[in-house]
């Protein structure tokens, strides 16, 4: 084994969305840095849906930009059309999407990674961890060389052992065109981690050109689009439309006759796969009562004729592909580009992981992404940037940098993962998290731009700009508190048109803004200098003032419970010793062996009762 002459601070393996903040992370806090990668061409790749965001998604997005994270640039810079979901429903739950150019999207952040300082980007397989005494020290790779570094995060995607299936023939592969990782994942098992199999899919790639968009229904983005980055301040590129599709009674029929063929039905294909983003064969079996199912049309950009039929996933057969795709109206004569397939991959269980993500079995080693059993290109990257910073913060001997649930949707997701575990692949939801109107896309910098600047990922100049809205804010809910609308002063009219006839007593402009349906529009007619205040502050205004009641009453359950948060378990606990505690509590908090007594109320089955045993002895054991 040759060893390479430079020794880095963190070794990133994979460059997926979770490999690219990862390294990013840890280059930009001043970290060398290498990121290792079976494909240079593939940085960023868009393996499944050409787009980021979504419910639950883009907050996750806001999050990671407001951290100082890269995603929310990227595809502000080459999205082609943005669209807010949930307009109609109040601020907690709605959720920024934008379709991107797929190319310009991984061209964009290669061209970013090639450019920071302190990371290096080399192509080459690694195939396992070189460790001693517990503790990582590098990585082998199949050319036969050991690269050495102090941490070591593993974001391997869908490449450990990979295995694309399409109808009863399989194959081994990474993703279409990709070879897969071969050895890694054996040597994780040797070293006691819980490897287990999911499985994911993608629809295929149509021709563009074959395809009768007139029959089809378009969707339009946002006229006026919403960057996902708080410091991009407008889009200028031009947007396109999508176009909406039904399968049929036929579309069903064909579907079922190829069901035989398909790995799913057939026994084939062992990994879990999915339970909110299910195949089409999986929709038809499960709802035979639907008579069709949608279909988002998504281009893959402006320069390419490929198109994505958003929620076709299928590992039918070729030949039930194409009879099943030309079946929906207005693609009777659509070419498939590229198959649709399913792939199954190894992952590690992320109960074997602290909520800093580094491993509870080997020392200065951190996992994010689909090794730790998610899916989608957001909860990758969030975990991809939480991991980086950790690494980075463990080579200068800080102490990580753990987010609360209260604090951010990457706080929950790896909360959920670490605490709880997973045996199917992991979506992010709103539902998830029980401080969600704390965890607004609108308010991520308000949440998490210090902890970035303080990390030294958000650049001063961006922290300066953070802080002048920050201060604006402020003082414009103090002035609102205060200025008084009169009744002399209103005129009657304006009293009548906003129901305040007969108001006796002067009222203050933050009580007009705390009715429903009241703007600040409408406040701008008795306080016209409202409206030169920018968007985003006048936003702020408008939720924080309406809410405000039940904000309040979710910050005194963050408050009741951060005791709970805040003390730490000792990682050697003998559970077998602490009297009191039942035989099923015992074994699984000797299982999943938790960071705090927070994390430990979380696990099914430990008990209100187990907890107060255990905070008893946890508070002996370390004489508070």
């Amino acid at each position: 084994m040759i060893v390479y002459d430079k020794k880095y601070d963190v070794i990133v393996v994979g460059a997926g969305h979770a490999g690219c903040e990862a390294a990013l992370a840890a280059a930009r806090m001043g970290r060398s840095t290498l990121m290792l990668t079976i494909n240079l061409d593939a940085i960023a790749l868009m393996s499944c849906n050409p787009a980021i965001g979504g419910l639950a998604k883009g907050h996750l997005v806001k999050e990671i930009d407001a951290l100082g994270g890269e995603m929310g640039r990227n595809i502000d810079a080459t999205g082609i059309q943005f669209r807010v979901l949930n307009t109609k429903k109040g601020p907690a739950v709605r959720a920024s999407r934008a379709q991107a150019d797929k190319q310009l999207y991984r061209l964009r952040m290669k061209h970013v990674m090639e450019q920071q300082d302190y990371l290096d980007l080399k192509q080459v397989e690694v195939t396992g961890l070189a460790i001693e005494g517990g503790e990582v020290v590098g990585v082998d790779t199949r050319g036969g060389v050991r690269f050495i570094g102090k941490t070591v995060v593993l974001t391997t995607g869908t490449f450990m052992r990979g295995l694309i299936h399409i109808g009863l023939i399989n194959y081994p592969g990474g993703r279409a065109g990709d070879l897969p990782s071969i050895g890694l994942s054996d040597g994780l098992k040797d070293y006691g981690f819980d490897v287990g199999r999911l499985k994911t899919g993608t629809p295929a790639r149509l021709d563009g050109r074959t395809i009768d968009f007139d029959r089809l229904e378009k969707q339009y983005g946002d006229e006026n689009p919403i960057p996902f980055s708080f410091s991009t301040e407008r889009i200028e590129q031009p947007q396109v439309p999508c176009h909406i599709a039904y399968t049929n009674p036929k579309s069903h029929d064909i579907i079922r006759s190829g069901l035989d063929r398909s790995p799913l039905y057939a026994g084939i294909i062992e990994g879990i796969g999915p339970r909110y983003c299910p195949s089409i064969e999986d929709k038809v079996v499960r709802f035979p009562e639907k008579d069709r199912h949608q279909t988002f049309i998504e281009p893959e950009g402006r320069e390419t004729v490929e198109v994505y039929p958003s929620g076709m996933s299928t590992s039918l057969p070729i030949d039930i592909q194409w009879a099943f795709y030309r079946s929906i109206e207005g693609l009777e004569r659509v070419e498939i580009m590229r198959p649709a397939y399913a792939i199954e991959y190894d992952y590690v269980n992320p109960i074997q992981l602290h909520a800093s993500l580094e491993t509870k079995l080997v020392r200065n080693l951190y996992h994010a992404g689909q090794i730790n059993g998610t899916s989608g290109y957001e909860e990758a990257a969030a975990q991809g940037l939480m991991a980086g910073i950790n690494a980075a913060l463990r080579v200068q001997d800080k102490e990580p940098l753990v987010l609360g649930r209260s604090e951010a949707y990457i706080g929950v997701m790896i909360d959920d993962l670490v605490t709880l575990g997973t045996k199917e692949p992991y979506r992010m939801f709103t539902s998830r998290a029980e401080y969600r109107l704390l965890l607004r896309e609108d308010n991520a910098d308000l949440r998490l731009r210090e902890k970035g600047h303080e990390i030294g990922l958000v650049q001063d100049e961006i922290y300066k700009s953070f802080l002048a809205k920050k201060e604006l804010i402020d003082s414009e809910l103090v002035r609102l508190s205060k200025e008084r609308l009169a009744p002399s002063s209103a005129g009657e009219e304006l009293l009548e048109e906003w129901g305040l006839t007969g108001m006796q007593n002067a009222i203050s402009y933050e009580q007009l803004l705390r009715r429903p349906e009241f703007t600040c529009q409408d406040l701008s007619r008795v306080y016209p200098a409202i409206m030169d205040l920018p968007e985003q502050v006048r936003e702020q205004l408008e939720i924080q003032i309406k809410y405000q009641g039940y904000i309040q009453r979710q910050l005194e359950q963050v408050d009741r419970s951060a005791r709970l948060e805040s003390t730490k378990i000792p990682g050697d606990m003998d559970y077998g010793t602490i009297s009191g505690l039942s035989t099923e509590v015992r074994e699984k908090l000797a299982r999943f062996r938790p960071d705090t007594l927070g994390q430990a109320s979380r696990i099914p089955g430990v008990t209100p009762a187990g907890i107060t045993i255990l905070s008893i002895a946890v508070k002996a054991r370390c004489g508070r």
